[in-house]
Parts: structure tokens; sequence; C-alpha cells
């Protein structure tokens, strides 16, 4: 952590796109200067290809590429928190409340929120490393789609803007993209 960004640990495996929130967008700790990340796939069209996020239209969570995918530990860290909310939007319409989430906690103690989650795979204290699996992508709370909500603040609780840790970001072919 410095200069008000953190560097963490690819949130997939698989090719992502991610819209920040811009500064003043959210005043909550969880949600300013946050980021919302789904997972892409190429698709292959009449053989022009796209970078795309669904399937169809989009309206079931499964045509979504993302849902259900492995979303992987930020840092270095322990488990301080976790919320449960085991409602699940449809896409294009979310019900109000929460999110699921998971709060880490690294050893400056500086937090990093992962959110909209499903199958956590963790538990409250447990020691997790940068990169393990924590669960699963979801669709829950304030979503209108399948994607991983990013947060992150310092222990004095200024938001902190997020860098990706290049070096973390999964290389893979074109075709095993395509799959």
């Amino acid at each position: 952590m410095g200069n008000g960004f953190i560097k963490i640990h690819a949130p997939y495996k698989e090719s992502f796109s991610c819209t920040e929130h811009w500064d003043g967008q959210f005043k909550s700790l969880g949600d300013a200067l946050g980021t919302d990340c789904v997972i892409q796939k190429l698709v292959d069209v009449e053989g022009r290809v796209f970078q795309r996020t669904f399937r169809n239209q989009g309206f079931e969570n499964t045509d979504w590429f993302g849902f259900g995918k492995d979303v992987l530990a930020p840092c270095d860290c322990v488990v301080e928190a976790i919320h449960i909310n085991e409602a699940t939007n449809n896409p294009g319409m979310m019900i109000p409340g929460r999110a699921s989430s998971i709060t880490f906690r690294n050893k400056d103690y500086t937090r990093v929120l992962l959110a909209h989650v499903r199958d956590i795979r963790v538990k409250e204290g447990q020691e997790v490393k940068a990169g393990e699996i924590v669960a699963k992508v979801g669709n829950n709370g304030y979503s209108r789609n399948p994607h991983t909500h990013i947060a992150a603040w310092s222990e004095d609780k200024i938001p902190l803007q997020i860098q990706f840790d290049q070096t973390t970001l999964g290389i893979k072919t074109r075709q095993e993209i395509a799959k």
C-alpha cells in the first residue's frame, strides 16, 4: 500500500474487465473507489472474434461466463469478516440488500472486500495466500449481473484505488479462452 492505492492479486484466472467507481460516486467505505470485475470470453461469430461477458441474451445467471467461476484471494492475509446473502438475483434485476462478502485484513491492517460472491470456502480468522480460491462468482445484493465487486481501505478508513499485480494475470491462448 502507498500513495492511496493497493496492489492485489487478480480476482480470477480467466480474462476479465473492470468498471471503476469514480471518486465521489459512492460514499460508503466498501463502495468508495471500488471496482466491479466481470469475466469475459472470446466468442467467434461467423469468423469474427468478440470479447463478451455472456451468451444468448444474458437473462439467466448461467448465460454469464463468470457465474460460478473461482474467485481468488487478493493477498496473503486473514479473513476478517464474512457476510452471507442467500438470495440470488436474476440478471437485469436486483433484490435490495447487502451482498455476500468476504473482508480480508493484511499485515498492515489494510482491508480488501470481495462482494457479490457465493459458495464461500473460507472461515473468519483463516489465513489465506494470494491467489487461493476463496469463493465463486455470484449475483446477490445490489447487483444486476454476475460479477465481483472489490474495494479496499487503509487502517484509518481511507478508500484506496485498486491495482492488479499484472504478474498474477493468467496468460491463456485464444483456444483456452474460447473454451
